[in-house]
């Protein structure tokens, strides 16, 4: 596959999934200039996470290719779009851009073909794994619902949702199968637990 150009947005903390939906609120002049670019080109944004602070902070390996899906204009110049993930992919090298905000060439995954499922047990512990890490945190949710989720969303919406921090987020991503994924969430929500049992501490 030949590499990509994508005009990237870095955030700590977003977790952007193929097929998975993120809301983001744009105000940044810089972000204002990289959602106006993209709706004259293809609408394609990519969600990376900086690996550290500073003004051009470097970027960890990976990230995801979003297409902004939904788009309102306000008043001031801020937007709130809603960008679906596309493809993960790889970063390969920065560009040097008289852009305001930063571009890459990236090697773009091609999209998996059909989705994946689960084993009834790797389902049901996670399930369970959640259960006990939202009613330790307190959180409401509609269970019903949560069941009648495919596994492909159940495991990447929590993905997106748990309060992890930014490095936590990032193997999620880099998890290569649902699977990997879905057993890594429940690795980090017990290390998690047993912080929050050990003093109030969590990893956000």
């Amino acid at each position: 596959m030949p590499l990509a150009r994508v005009s990237i947005f870095p955030l700590p903390g977003a977790l952007l999934l193929p097929g998975m939906d993120l809301p983001l609120h744009i105000f940044e002049p810089r972000y204002r200039a990289l959602i106006h670019d993209a709706m004259a080109r293809d609408r394609r944004i990519g969600i990376i996470q900086p690996r550290g602070g500073g003004a051009v902070p470097p970027l960890f390996d990976m990230g995801c290719l979003g297409h902004v899906s939904h788009i309102e204009a306000l008043d001031d110049g801020r937007f709130n779009i809603v960008l679906t993930g596309l493809a993960r992919f790889r970063l390969v090298r920065e560009l040097p851009v008289s852009t305001q905000f930063r571009q890459i060439e990236a090697d773009v995954e091609q999209t998996p073909q059909e989705d994946e499922v689960l084993h009834m047990a790797e389902r049901a512990a996670l399930e369970q794994e959640s259960r006990r890490f939202a009613d330790l945190l307190g959180y409401v949710v509609d269970w019903t619902a949560v069941s009648r989720l495919d596994d492909t969303a159940l495991v990447n919406g929590i993905a997106q949702i748990v309060p992890f921090d930014p490095a936590a987020k990032q193997t999620l991503l880099e998890a290569d199968t649902l699977s990997e994924r879905s057993e890594r969430i429940i690795q980090l929500m017990q290390i998690v637990g047993r912080m929050e049992r050990d003093g109030g501490a969590t990893m956000q």
